[in-house]
């Protein structure tokens, strides 16, 4: 089926990210939040994406404009009747999840097509919870989602092979590289990261060196873009340990087992750069 109208369900990190990279590639984009100071902040962090975008040279005028003129901002869920497909972008609890999916299956059309962003959980327990389990898939995006190509398509048992194919055209008219990914807790990206940061902490809990060592270790003699520790508090310590506890109670593999020392920092609030503190302080 032809997308033209994009509904997005958060306008968080990562929904105002999945937003702003729609309405950029020409789409009518509505995005829904739960009240209005919610949605003014994730428009806000858009309009303040663009500007800077648009002071270093990286985003024209013209696509500045085209990307806000094709951007509406709601936190009525009947206003997006007229997509024809919804990302829910919103926090990772299932409970929540079936409730607004609920809510927009009362008010799109029956064709629309619902994605989940979730980076862990489920994606067939999150088909059963609609009425259009064939109409249901996840599209995992990356933070920043404007600057992150990777787009892990991921279907559900009851996911239909037209449906399928229409996650991956549409990741790819975003100008993302959309990849098949199994209904298996972290997918592709996350199952192999996730156990790396987790060693990482284990070893430095082990004395194996400083914060600051592993991570120039990783960086300079690996070439990673940045080292486990800063990329800890980057994801979120919160995100990783909940991503883990999943991971470990599906698995039940002790590489899946969330350290000590992150538990202990997530119970304190630690949670890295979105809380000022986690393994750096900022």
């Amino acid at each position: 089926m032809a997308i033209r109208t994009v509904g997005v369900l958060g306008c968080g990190l990562m929904g105002s990210g999945i937003a702003q990279v729609a309405a950029a590639s020409g789409y009518k984009t509505i995005v829904r939040e739960v009240n209005d100071a919610a949605l003014q902040a994730g428009m806000a962090r858009i309009k303040k994406f663009l500007a800077d975008g648009v002071a270093k040279g990286k985003v024209t005028e013209e696509a500045h404009n085209k990307t806000l003129g094709n951007l509406t901002g709601t936190t009525n869920t009947a206003d997006l009747k007229e997509c024809d497909i919804v990302i829910e972008a919103i926090v990772e609890n299932l409970d929540d999840k079936r409730a607004i999916y609920q809510a927009v299956e009362a008010a799109v059309k029956p064709e629309t097509i619902i994605a989940s962003n979730t980076s862990s959980l489920c994606i067939t327990e999150l088909a059963s919870a609609t009425g259009r389990p064939d109409r249901f898939g996840g599209l995992h995006f990356f933070n920043p989602v404007q600057l992150m190509t990777l787009v892990e398509v991921i279907r559900a048992l009851t996911t239909s092979e037209e449906t399928g194919k229409t996650l991956t055209e549409f990741a790819a008219s975003l100008g993302k590289e959309p990849i098949a990914a199994p209904d298996r807790p972290g997918f592709i990206v996350n199952r192999l990261l996730v156990p790396y940061l987790l060693d990482a902490i284990r070893e430095y809990e082990r004395g194996l060196g400083t914060i600051e060592d592993i991570d120039k270790g990783m960086k300079l003699g690996c070439g990673y873009p940045m080292g486990p520790f800063t990329l800890l508090d980057f994801v979120g310590l919160d995100t990783t340990y909940y991503i883990a506890n999943i991971m470990f109670e599906e698995f039940r593999e002790p590489r899946f087992a969330p350290p000590p020392l992150l538990k202990r920092m997530v119970l304190a609030g630690y949670h890295g750069r979105k809380t000022r503190r986690g393994f750096y302080t900022y």
